[in-house]
């Protein structure tokens, strides 16, 4: 491509500015491995950690519910307003006070969330077995059932690492993926030269 067609590529595709900052996408991709592996070191004290930021964000979010149901008290629903405010703030309280048993919660709903996904590709994989590569699809629904069953198997134990495994896991993943497309946009510029 010549220089002139990747400078209006670059700039049609509205590259010019965010690609000459190259090197920040690549420091936060790097921050993002360096928590992740940390994470990574203790997926316990991680795993707990985040249940105590999920129950305060909660208790958060039901102060803030209650505020809004006594903003808007002539509404007809203040009653069941105020009242999941004040649901949002017991569970908050509950999980800050109680972060072992509620990160068990939490992979329980995690573990629902993976076994319904898992039955659901089984479902979609077998009514469409007339398309190619449906057996994919059956594949990872198998693999989740498998896995929401192993570890509900292992449960409390698995409650304990779980969340801080994925959480580590995604930092991890994140942070690969904008150190590449650092690297993208840097590689965009110098052949834009």
């Amino acid at each position: 491509m010549s220089d002139t067609r990747l400078r209006a590529s670059l700039k049609g595709l509205g590259y010019t500015q965010v690609a000459s900052r190259w090197r920040w996408f690549i420091a936060l991709g790097v921050v993002m491995v360096l928590a992740g592996i940390f994470a990574l070191g203790d997926v316990v004290a991680f795993t707990l950690v985040s249940v105590i930021f999920i129950g305060a964000m909660m208790l958060v979010g039901g102060i803030f519910q209650i505020i809004q149901a006594f903003m808007t008290k002539g509404w007809r629903s203040f009653l069941l307003n105020l009242a999941l405010g004040v649901l949002y703030i017991i569970a908050g309280l509950l999980i800050m006070d109680e972060p072992v048993q509620g990160s068990v919660i939490l992979t329980l709903f995690l573990l629902a969330a993976i076994l319904v996904g898992g039955i659901t590709r089984i479902v979609i994989a077998l009514r469409h077995r007339e398309l190619s590569g449906w057996w994919l699809m059956l594949l990872g629904g198998l693999v989740s059932v498998v896995l929401a069953v192993m570890l509900y198997a292992t449960l409390p134990w698995s409650g304990l690492w779980v969340l801080g495994t994925l959480i580590a896991v995604e930092l991890l993943v994140h942070g690969f993926t904008w150190i590449q497309f650092g690297l993208s946009l840097r590689k965009l510029v110098h052949s834009a030269k």
